[in-house]
């Protein structure tokens, strides 16, 4: 590909992951990233690599992923999102297509990122129109325990302790903007986060654990010694939430690259 004559784009896309072994493209797998380079492939007969802000992982699903592609000038916008639109598997959908600068990187650009984990706590929420994407609890919560939970969690932290594996050459300190349970319709709660960088399965453990402590189960001291003695022998997090209650909901970038990014992080997205 010839670098000056093509177009960077910026995609928004939404995904079912129920039926994807995640994100990243895999041998034999299916996977988000191989759908979306191989209808790319169909279309501009060559092969067009594909970067995401996030890498999620298999049943988890996106309402906000960011990607970007380089394709040829003739490949506006408009005329590439309707013929993606006509190719792609119905559990993929493009929201909508933007030019960008030729350098732009959808996750080494990035801010900020909102997770959103949705919690089913009615007999409703067992509807197979609900049911895949969330996590059917049906059980009695302390949501007064949630929310002091959740209150703890904004700051800088180290998050060793909740993550499946970390990335040793960027050590395991996050920094949280905002976290916090709210309604999910008449169907349970639904958990929001955003932060700077997220750890493999970090919100599925902090869900599980957050969950443990309002079931009664274990302290909420338990939350705060985890974020102060992470990785500690003694003390373990709760088994991870499923993850078909997960979405990548919302990736920020800096309208102003000026801005230092405490600013920018601190003002998380609302919607």
């Amino acid at each position: 590909m010839n670098a000056v004559e093509d177009n960077r784009l910026k995609l928004i896309l939404q995904y079912d992951g129920s039926a994807f072994h995640g994100w990243q493209i895999q041998r034999d797998k299916r996977t988000v990233q191989g759908e979306l380079e191989a209808a790319l492939k169909q279309l501009t007969s060559a092969r067009r690599p594909v970067v995401g802000s996030g890498r999620t992982d298999r049943g988890v699903h996106a309402t906000g992923q960011v990607a970007a592609v380089s394709v040829p000038a003739p490949w506006q916008p408009a005329r590439l999102k309707k013929a993606l639109s006509a190719i792609l598997p119905n559990d993929i959908w493009i929201a909508s297509i933007q030019g960008v600068p030729a350098d732009f990187h959808p996750r080494f650009d990035a801010v900020a990122r909102t997770y959103v984990y949705r919690l089913g706590l009615s007999e409703a929420a067992r509807s197979p129109f609900e049911r895949p994407w969330c996590w059917p609890l049906m059980a009695e919560l302390d949501t007064p325990l949630l929310d002091n939970a959740a209150s703890l969690l904004p700051g800088t932290h180290a998050f060793k302790a909740f993550a499946k594996s970390g990335q040793p050459e960027r050590g395991d300190s996050c920094t949280i903007a905002q976290a916090c349970w709210l309604p999910w319709r008449d169907l349970g709660l639904e958990f929001r986060i955003t932060a700077d960088r997220f750890l493999h399965h970090m919100v599925r453990y902090l869900v599980g654990t957050m969950v443990d402590v309002a079931r009664g189960r274990r302290p909420l001291e338990d939350l705060g010694l985890l974020l102060r003695e992470p990785g500690g022998d003694d003390l373990k997090t709760s088994p991870p939430a499923p993850p078909e209650g997960l979405f990548l909901h919302h990736v920020a970038y800096p309208e102003n690259a000026q801005e230092p990014l405490a600013d920018r992080l601190l003002h998380p997205p609302t919607q």
